[in-house]
């Protein structure tokens, strides 16, 4: 729905006004803070027009009015079409995803945090499998007891799994050097989707290691069917200091539920930032990117809150997060 320039500035201000201090905006204080040439009682027309359109609503007969679901959902569709992302924002993000020694959880684990000390809310990173991982090198390394560590190192970080295999050093020193040298540079999901191709056109080669390389694939497929959710409640307190009650239990009783939460943060896969605004049917709402490194989505990101919450600030800190990644690139 087109909106006129002038309704445009008005629910703007409704919105981000509501969003400040939760306080109703009315003809009277359009007119003392906005730089909007027309009489008060034109303003009470936009607004009753607003408020019929369905993108603003009044709490009391007599009060000022509030967004709705809908007055949001434009606000952010509508009016955040460029980022404000500045160059000093969350430098400690782009410290933690040059690191090369890191593993993945450290990585994600670390985003999530930073992300949520920065925007005060909620903040959920969810790997969804590795199958887009590329792989760097990887190191097998025999332990006791019939268990042997592997070591994947990817653009993203490093994975660590243990194994329950037998196996010698020199088998681990084989199977190791046969996996880097022949996908290096594929993804993890290449490896495997490929390894029964591999392993019959060279199986003499691989012979000896033939145990160590099926138990590596077998674990890789177990962790790309796995959803990992990684969540920092940096902001909970927040939550219940700016919200009512009620409102701030829904969006906690969602950061428990793994499984809503990880349909929250599913997608559309445009590879931009998207927003979901609560409304009757969602509990919460949620500011979401994909985390891409050398042009590949290795997870999504997402800020968790109500529907009054700060969409602008909060689009504003991921596109920070989502550039660095992007400008990422490999060795």
């Amino acid at each position: 729905m087109e909106l006129s320039p002038r309704k445009q500035k008005i629910l703007q201000m409704a919105v981000e006004e509501y969003i400040k201090d939760c306080s109703p905006i009315t003809s009277g204080g359009i007119k003392d803070s906005a730089s909007l040439d027309c009489s008060t009682a034109t303003l009470r027309n936009e607004l009753n027009a607003l408020e019929a359109m369905g993108f603003l609503k009044q709490l009391h007969t007599s009060g000022g009015r509030v967004p709705t679901a809908q007055g949001y959902r434009y606000y952010v569709e509508s009016l955040l079409s460029q980022g404000r992302a500045s160059e000093g924002q969350l430098d400690e993000v782009k410290k933690i995803i040059s690191s090369r020694t890191s593993s993945l959880d450290e990585i994600v684990g670390g985003i999530a945090k930073i992300v949520s000390q920065a925007t005060n809310y909620p903040t959920v990173v969810m790997v969804d499998g590795v199958k887009n991982l590329v792989l760097n090198d990887l190191k097998i390394i025999p332990l006791l007891e019939d268990k042997v560590m592997v070591l994947i190192g990817t653009m993203a970080g490093y994975i660590n799994q243990t194994l329950d295999v037998r196996a010698s050093i020199r088998d681990c020193e084989d199977a190791s050097n046969y996996l880097t040298n022949h996908f290096k540079g594929e993804t993890l999901g290449f490896m495997i989707e490929n390894m029964e191709q591999y392993k019959a056109g060279m199986h003499s080669e691989i012979e000896a290691f033939q145990m160590v390389v099926n138990s590596l694939i077998e674990g890789l497929k177990n962790l790309n069917s796995q959803k990992y959710l990684n969540v920092r409640r940096e902001g909970s307190a927040k939550l219940l200091s700016d919200n009512t009650v009620e409102d701030a239990k829904k969006v906690l009783n969602v950061l428990e539920d793994e499984k809503e939460l990880s349909g929250l943060m599913e997608l559309e896969g445009k590879g931009n930032i998207e927003v979901t605004v609560a409304d009757e049917t969602q509990d919460c709402s949620v500011v979401k990117a994909p985390i891409v490194v050398n042009g590949r989505q290795i997870a999504s990101i997402g800020v968790i809150g109500p529907q009054r919450m700060d969409y602008a600030g909060i689009a504003s800190a991921l596109k920070v997060v989502i550039d660095s990644l992007n400008d990422l690139k490999g060795e």
